[in-house]
């Protein structure tokens, strides 16, 4: 049964995939120069698929209800990929510069930044549809929603002197609540699995902070060279410094553990959850520079670099199948 799955299915790599595996955990990486976005297994490193899209997909992210959005900068669209079939479901219009997503995590919603217009845009991804913007004061960029689905802050620009905080009690309509100087111009922030911290990189600067939402001024930390970015799994940090091409493993207090080599350009990370991967957690890095990927152990060590495109900018991870 099992051998006549695949066979039935070997016109497809994603499903002969899943009728290996039962399902086969992927890493979606924007080809950015290339318009399509590639599948990657997270296991072997094969390409399972390449997925077209608009021009310039630049930004990708998963959602908790199957769906997954990609950010075209250059085309001022968004795409709306079954996570399942690795198909395109939806191209929406209306943005000028949509940037990057966060999801909720209890609602199929998604909260895009579209920085040419300074709003953040929520998404009802099972109608496929825009329903409402929230206007911030700057050009929104990378963006995070705290693991209760409560809060969200996001960097206005990319060496940001604001960051602006919006409550979501209406997740449909978040609304802007306070607006934050950090110690230094920002570029990334991302909520800790605690929902307790919200890590903030620099644009400009080797550091990083750590806030508290309970109050109180940031920790300062030193890390490798602007800008940075985080991803969490197994109550580690994982921050990736594409300038430097490392990415180092902190515990959540942000104290240092390792740091791992990765291909030049490395700049996003994100991170495959347990739960996502049939117990087998990953760290994924992209490349700009090589248009690699690269996906590491939790450990740090480096579980296979592959070569995919001209230029890979951003990186999510579904199970497919």
């Amino acid at each position: 049964m099992l051998l006549a799955a695949a066979l039935a299915a070997a016109a497809n790599p994603v499903r002969a995939l899943a009728a290996v595996a039962g399902g086969a955990t992927v890493a979606l990486v924007t080809a950015d120069l290339e318009s399509h976005v590639v599948a990657v297994d997270l296991s072997t490193g094969r390409v399972a698929k390449r997925i077209r899209t608009a021009s310039g997909p630049r930004s990708v992210e998963s959602s908790l209800y199957g769906k997954v959005v990609v950010g075209h900068v250059p085309a001022g669209v968004v795409t709306i990929v079954d996570a399942a079939t690795l198909s395109v479901r939806a191209v929406l219009h209306g943005f000028d510069e949509p940037r990057y997503t966060a999801m909720h995590p209890g609602e199929p919603l998604a909260y895009v930044t579209d920085s040419g217009v300074g709003q953040v845009v929520t998404i009802d991804l099972d109608r496929g549809a825009i329903v409402h913007r929230t206007r911030v004061p700057g050009p929104a960029r990378h963006v995070s929603v705290d693991t209760g689905g409560r809060t969200l802050w996001t960097a206005l620009g990319s060496a940001a002197e604001r960051v602006a905080a919006l409550d979501l009690s209406d997740p449909r309509r978040p609304r802007l609540v306070r607006v934050i100087e950090p110690p230094f111009l920002a570029h990334d922030v991302v909520f800790s699995p605690d929902a307790t911290h919200v890590w903030v990189t620099s644009g400009v600067r080797n550091a990083l902070a750590i806030y508290r939402l309970a109050g109180g001024a940031p920790r300062v930390l030193a890390t490798g060279a602007p800008p940075q970015h985080v991803s969490f799994v197994l109550s580690r940090a994982y921050v990736a410094c594409g300038q430097d091409g490392t990415v180092q493993r902190r515990r959540l207090d942000g104290h240092p553990i390792r740091t791992t080599r990765v291909p030049h350009g490395s700049y996003n990370v994100t991170c495959a959850q347990p739960e996502q991967s049939f117990g087998r957690s990953a760290v994924v890095t992209p490349s700009l520079n090589e248009g690699t990927v690269a996906v590491l152990e939790p450990s740090g060590r480096v579980r296979f670099v592959r070569h995919l495109t001209r230029s890979a900018h951003d990186a999510c991870v579904v199970e497919a199948g």
